[in-house]
């Protein structure tokens, strides 16, 4: 491999691969995006873009084994709702990926934007070995409790039948798809979005492929949809690894014992920083086992398959929110380190302009064609019939979820662990999970209360969590730029 360095574009490197062959050479070309020259518009664009592609295809690991479940004849409807209980667990285990992932790559590319390349090198390689710890910790309490955890979150005998073999499959692919979605953030920190993207991509268009061949072709049904998905997940974090270990301009590798003590002090602030994110994952998790519990008592079981339609349709439509706050994360960071508040704001517009266009496309949608969005998953006509009115009720108020995801994507990327954590705690745990409870028993709503106490936290939290960004970080961007003439002043 040779590496060229440009000198008029001064963090700008183009990898060129070549190979031998009888009749010539093969060229394969990889371009980084420049956050340090480039504009900040075309930054967050060309991060973005390739990350909502990543994410969209991301979306079938999971999206496409619900469609294919919910056609299996004579069982579909209800090996959907089984396997839509396992997924508070498969949740947790994103989390923690994103704990370690989301938590040290804003770290990351502060510390790449100050130009301090050993410090860059640490936070990457301790959230690298918390992964894989976090991950064969997570795989072992997974196997030896997993069958009271499903019971717990409302799982009947007859659900059991599909979920706890569907659960036992996936927990084997833990490490590979914690490694793969935990260390995704540090390829597109260094700019390599493409790359990001593509990693993605081999895994999603494996399990596209094989989810047939193991549900229907070869007849292993729902347990066929989890070792789809777990080839899938392996072969995405080998993709993951060989690119951070042998080809990325920062390589990544285990700490060594010697390094522990060293390192205790980044692992602190990866944690810390990833809390918010992971609490929001996590809080997810914990208002779907809410969510479960009470619609499975005032609904039924059919109920937990209208949920688990809802929840897949919110994936789907925040899939792009996702990307377009992932996008612009290392472009905030980066520009934040480097003590430059003008890009920092003009990314902050350019995100939450993007975003909010987006959501009101999306929510229109939604309330207009509710049917097409639930005929993706299910052709069921009982279920059409309760899903309808579920998510109208659940997106009513989904524009202003966008003020949460703009105030929280801020926090994060500016090192602003406090007030990230209490957002992520303030929407979920002390107004989302009192409110499910509250409006189907206390004020006798029944299952529309469960769907309705998402859009009234939406109001509440996300509101309130842009206007206390906007009161914290602008003040500080302007002293920062103040700042900044004083010391070129002098």
């Amino acid at each position: 491999m040779l590496i060229w360095d440009d000198h008029y574009i001064k963090k700008l490197y183009i990898f060129l691969v070549l190979k031998n062959e009888r009749k010539g050479m093969i060229f394969l070309v990889m371009k980084r995006i420049d956050f340090e020259h480039g504009t900040v518009t075309g930054n967050i664009l060309g991060a973005a873009l390739p990350m909502l592609v990543a994410q969209i295809l991301n979306l079938l690991y999971n999206i496409v084994d619900r469609i294919y479940i919910a056609r299996i004849p004579n069982i579909g409807t209800a090996a959907l709702g089984a396997v839509g209980l396992c997924f508070p667990l498969i949740v947790v285990i994103t989390a923690f990926s994103n704990l370690f992932g989301s938590g040290g790559a804003p770290l990351f590319s502060i510390y790449r934007g100050k130009g301090e390349p050993q410090r860059t090198a640490n936070v990457m390689n301790t959230s690298f070995t918390m992964v894989c710890v976090c991950a064969v910790v997570l795989m072992a309490v997974g196997f030896i409790f997993a069958r009271p955890l499903l019971v717990l979150f409302g799982a009947s005998t007859d659900a059991l039948v599909y979920a706890y073999p569907y659960l036992m499959i996936y927990l084997i692919g833990t490490l590979p798809s914690m490694i793969a979605t935990g260390m995704n953030p540090f390829i597109n920190a260094q700019g390599y979005s493409t790359i990001g993207m593509t990693s993605v991509a081999v895994g999603a268009v494996a399990n596209l492929l094989l989810d047939p061949l193991f549900i229907f072709v070869l007849g292993f049904g729902v347990q066929g949809a989890a070792i789809a998905t777990v080839i899938s997940q392996v072969l995405s974090a080998l993709f993951v690894f060989v690119f951070l270990t042998r080809k990325s301009e920062l390589k990544v590798r285990f700490l060594k014992k010697k390094e522990f003590s060293e390192c205790i002090g980044y692992a602190k602030n990866i944690v810390s920083l990833g809390t918010a994110g992971f609490i929001m994952q996590l809080t997810n998790s914990l208002v779907s086992i809410c969510c479960n519990n009470i619609l499975s008592d005032v609904g039924g079981d059919i109920y937990i398959s209208v949920m688990t339609i809802v929840s897949s349709v919110r994936q789907l439509v925040e899939t792009p929110i996702y990307a377009m706050n992932e996008g612009t994360s290392p472009i905030l960071s980066y520009n934040y380190g480097a003590c430059r508040p003008a890009r920092v704001r003009k990314a902050m517009a350019v995100m939450s302009t993007m975003i909010l266009g987006y959501t009101a496309v999306m929510w229109s949608i939604i309330i207009l064609l509710p049917n097409a969005l639930i005929g993706i998953f299910s052709s069921d006509a009982a279920l059409m019939q309760d899903a309808v009115p579920a998510l109208k009720q659940y997106f009513a108020a989904f524009i202003c979820m966008d003020f949460q995801y703009i105030g929280q994507t801020v926090f994060k990327s500016l090192n602003k662990k406090k007030q990230a954590i209490f957002f992520s705690l303030l929407r979920k745990v002390f107004i989302v999970v009192p409110l499910t409870y509250m409006m189907p028993y206390m004020f006798h709503m029944g299952t529309a209360g469960v769907f309705l106490a998402e859009p009234v936290s939406n109001i509440i939290g996300g509101t309130l969590c842009l206007v206390v960004m906007l009161c914290t970080v602008l003040p500080e961007l302007k002293r920062m730029e103040k700042q900044n003439s004083k010391n070129v002043l002098q």
